[in-house]
């Protein structure tokens, strides 16, 4: 049975944040992060993102209680946004997207924003870039591990956009475009 819940997935610094405010905005929706969630987590530990996934690798009971809080919050809650990486997996019935990114670019948007600064600190794109290679495959191991899932698997989603050349805001559009065309079919 469908819900009126998109979960947005994606690629590191595809742009899931920004586009989720504009659309919780527009749909009068409200919002769930499990990312907010695992990165004050991270910062509580004094550990980076990457380190917290590190860890979290050999902890799975950690990963199974983030991605339970969303699937957990949808049997009570609609009409709301997931921004989690894993939310088409804890809400099958959610309208679910993927959000894809050139990693360049990604690593550029990732260095520039300074509300990553507290659990990413580079000194160049480049090591931005090298940790978000790293992080993308920590965590494709880890959700196989975990879950014997394929995040990076497309045909797990409902809708596919590229934001490379894309604003948050034309994104969006198309996300919301495609929701509603789901929702009457």
């Amino acid at each position: 049975m469908k819900k009126n819940i998109i979960s947005l997935a994606g690629d590191l610094a595809a742009g899931k944040g920004t586009v989720s405010k504009i659309l919780m905005q527009e749909l009068d929706y409200g919002i769930y992060r499990n990312g907010e969630y695992a990165r004050k987590l991270a910062k509580g530990m004094g550990l980076d993102i990457t380190s917290f996934n590190k860890y979290i690798a050999e902890h799975p009971e950690i990963d199974k209680q983030i991605e339970k809080s969303a699937s957990e919050y949808a049997k009570t809650h609609d009409n709301f946004i997931i921004d989690a990486r894993l939310g088409w997996y804890a809400v099958p019935e959610s309208f679910k997207v993927y959000l894809k990114v050139d990693i360049d670019v990604a690593a550029k948007r990732a260095f520039e924003d300074i509300n990553r600064k507290g659990t990413e600190n580079f000194a160049t794109i480049e090591e931005q870039k090298q940790d978000m290679i790293e992080r993308y495959q920590l965590e494709n191991d880890r959700y196989w591990q975990v879950y014997h899932i394929r995040k990076d698997d497309m045909s797990n989603y409902d809708f596919v956009i590229d934001t490379t050349n894309l604003t948050p805001k034309e994104v969006a559009t198309k996300i919301k475009e495609e929701y509603i065309k789901w929702q009457n079919n």
